[in-house]
């Protein structure tokens, strides 16, 4: 659960739990070449830098631009930087060659073909191995320190939009309206938004992923918008459909099918329970309302450094929920020339089922008189 307890990350207990899973799969070392997952296991926020790890040993790569920015930040943990004129990877060849380890596991989806054959040119005494999600598999579960910074990243985003919402006049335009949403994040400690906010007006609702254009918010009743804060290097991702005056009958039975879809949804979220039958439920409440076809992307995704990480609510996803995933749920229905609807919100899993986070107004008698 969500506390308001002032809490620090514990980044040994994280490396000795991916220590133990590469154990389990016959690893001994890791070369972590994604900087989210450098930053989840170190503390450091920089880029370009590269974490190699054994039972015995923690060294950060990196080079000077960021070395008193890693003292502030990094404890614990072996510094090697790098001279100017060497590449990131020419260095991590350099340094594993002086290991005694004869296999050296590499994160494979974060690193280029170029870098993983130029690590094995320059390790000819080596053997390369691809290890995929080591990292990703802990970061799913949220730990007490992420859950107070995501939910700090939500409250960031709610105070931004309801102070946007007063500003709204019928001649600002979709960019307009998106500029607004970021600035008003920034002002309340937000480090910048968590992706480029969508906000369709009108017809221009029906792009799930729309970049604001210079369309103005009086061509139509309505507008949706889709946004979060980045907040200590979490992020927040929340979506709701603003109305300017009473919209067409349409637009409000899709409104109500896809929040009871929502709602079903949530309710459906407990630990044990499989990331497809959530989705599967909202499809089912879609369908009754003869909505169900035009629910075209999956229903949500887990979320945290990044704003889509490796849990899904979708189709094919036969895996169970556990305690501490944080997942948003966000079902639509989209009608290409006339418009779209989606709800989101954040979801925490808990030990005896969920805790939404977000608490936006969502139900249609609230969001009409706003």
């Amino acid at each position: 659960m969500v506390t308001n307890k002032k809490l620090l990350p514990d980044y040994s207990k994280r490396r000795d739990r991916l220590l133990r899973g590469l154990r389990s799969q016959g690893a001994k070392n890791l070369l972590v070449t994604s900087p989210y997952n450098v930053s989840y296991l170190t503390g450091f926020t920089g880029e370009d830098s590269f974490l190699w790890i054994t039972p015995k040993e923690v060294v950060l790569l990196s080079d000077a631009r960021y070395e008193e920015q890693i003292q502030s930040e990094v404890k614990d943990v072996e510094l090697l930087i790098r001279a100017p004129s060497t590449t990131i990877v020419d260095a991590a060849a350099d340094a594993l060659a002086l290991r005694d380890q004869a296999e050296i596991w590499v994160e494979a989806a974060s690193t280029s073909v170029a870098q993983w054959e130029r690590l094995g040119s320059r390790l000819p005494n080596k053997a390369l191995a691809s290890c995929s999600g080591a990292v990703e598999r802990l970061r799913e579960i949220k730990d007490a320190y992420e859950l107070n910074a995501i939910q700090d990243s939500i409250r960031i985003a709610e105070r931004a939009f309801k102070a946007t919402s007063e500003l709204l006049q019928p001649e600002m335009s979709e960019k307009q309206i998106a500029d607004e949403l970021e600035f008003a994040m920034r002002r309340l400690g937000a480090e910048s938004a968590a992706f480029k906010i969508i906000v369709g007006v009108g017809e221009r609702s029906a792009l799930p992923h729309g970049r604001p254009s210079n369309k103005p918010l009086r061509d139509s009743s309505f507008v949706l918008i889709d946004w979060g804060a980045k907040k200590n290097g979490y992020l927040s991702d929340l979506t709701r459909v603003v109305f300017t005056e009473r919209p067409p009958a349409k637009l409000e039975k899709m409104y109500r099918a896809v929040l009871q879809a929502q709602m079903d949804a949530i309710e459906a979220i407990g630990p044990g329970v499989l990331m497809s039958q959530i989705d599967a439920v909202a499809r089912r409440t879609l369908e009754k309302a003869g909505l169900e076809k035009r629910f075209t992307h999956g229903l949500g995704h887990s979320f945290g450094l990044e704003i889509h990480e490796s849990v899904r609510l979708g189709k094919g996803q036969d895996r169970p929920l556990e305690a501490g995933m944080v997942v948003t749920v966000e079902p639509g229905v989209y009608f290409p020339g006339f418009g779209g609807v989606r709800i989101e919100d954040d979801v925490l899993v808990t030990d005896s089922g969920n805790q939404v986070l977000t608490s936006l107004a969502k139900q249609w008698d609230e969001v009409l008189e706003a």
